[in-house]
């Protein structure tokens, strides 16, 4: 699958087979068939990858899963949950940053950009990578799974453990392969029901996934995450 992006080059070797697989030919055709018919395709091209552009393997100490990119205007740019500076931060957002103030004091901040989580080696990864504006989930099945199913097999074979935030059922099935430490591997899996204000309330808000995060990768001799994000400039 050939298309403009930037992809940090330690992502292209052990994705490199995932990319030449029949069904990834099978997505590029969809998507250039949708583009010719002029619907209008979310995130732009050149940031499809971005979480993994941002989060080389060798730094991932977290993975948050996603499902489908925002299908809002505006709205999407490659990191799942997040949003780009000037863009209201969408209800499952605003519980993550509920349950962030609630659980480590992180006053909720006045933009919905996670990028500085994502440099810090917290991998914002959506299932799906591309969406119609304003339709949502209409690029679900179309290949996008198979990829991001290797992506996470290969976070999972990483040689250090990794913090995965699994939020809602979608999300655990889908890295329900995990080597976690209550099965006797190394990764620390925690779930929760989804953000989204239909759930949230369910078991999200007092589920502490920050404060179990950081606990975590201080045990491992690891840095914390530092959750607050910073003002953007004017």
């Amino acid at each position: 699958m050939s298309v403009d992006i930037q992809l940090h080059p330690g992502w292209l070797a052990p994705l490199r087979v995932a990319f030449d697989e029949p069904h990834m030919k099978t997505l590029k055709a969809f998507l250039l068939a949708e583009k010719a018919a002029g619907k209008r395709i979310l995130p732009h091209g050149k940031e499809w990858f971005r979480a993994l552009d941002l989060t080389p393997p060798d730094k991932v100490r977290v993975v948050i899963l996603g499902q489908d990119p925002y299908h809002g205007p505006g709205q999407a740019h490659g990191l799942c949950f997040s949003v780009p500076p000037g863009v209201r931060p969408p209800p499952s957002l605003i519980n993550i940053f509920k349950e962030l103030e609630s659980d480590v004091g992180v006053l909720r901040p006045r933009h919905g950009l996670l990028e500085s989580w994502a440099k810090q080696g917290v991998l914002l990864l959506n299932s799906v990578l591309t969406v119609e504006m304003n339709r949502a989930a209409s690029h679900q099945g179309r290949g996008w799974e198979r990829f991001t199913d290797a992506v996470i097999r290969h976070v999972n074979a990483l040689d250090h453990p990794v913090v995965f935030l699994l939020w809602g059922n979608y999300a655990q099935k889908k890295a329900a392969f995990v080597d976690s430490i209550d099965r006797g591997g190394r990764h620390l899996v925690l779930k929760s029901v989804h953000p989204s204000p239909l759930a949230a309330h369910g078991g999200f808000f007092g589920s502490r996934p920050f404060s179990q995060t950081n606990s975590f990768l201080i045990r491992q001799g690891q840095v914390p995450i530092d959750w607050t994000l910073p003002a953007l400039e004017e």
